[in-house]
């Protein structure tokens, strides 16, 4: 059966959708598994605040360039994504409901605005 994958920036926020929905008789109330909540057509997570961030750039042969002016400016043809140490394991639950079979949609909620935005879009990009 397919279900949407609901992703909060706060697990507090998490707890309130899964409360809220599940009170819904056309959503069903959800069972509560370790870091996220899940019924037959839901699967509601969340991160911790920002999970990716990006890369500090580097020389051609892989060094961390050094913060004066005379290497500046610094505009990578890519801006590369690295998981922020300390919160991977909440980046790598999220991949794998992301890429859990069954899973046709992910939907943002985040925080509205800038930051919340960003915080989805780069777990999803990095995903």
């Amino acid at each position: 059966m397919p279900q949407s994958l609901i992703i909060a920036e706060k697990p507090s926020v998490a707890n309130d959708l899964a409360r809220v929905l599940g009170q819904d008789p056309s959503v069903g109330s959800f069972e509560s598994k370790k870091e996220y909540f899940e019924n037959d057509s839901y699967i509601i997570s969340s991160a911790v605040g920002h999970l990716v961030e990006q890369q500090l750039p580097t020389t051609a042969d892989g060094k961390t360039l050094p913060w004066k002016f005379d290497c500046l400016p610094v505009i990578p043809d890519r801006f590369t994504l690295q998981p922020i140490e300390g919160n991977k394991g909440r980046l790598n639950l999220l991949i794998r409901l992301m890429k859990r079979k069954g899973v046709t949609e992910i939907i943002n909620a985040c925080d509205a605005g800038r930051e919340g935005e960003l915080i989805f879009r780069y777990i999803v990009q990095y995903a």
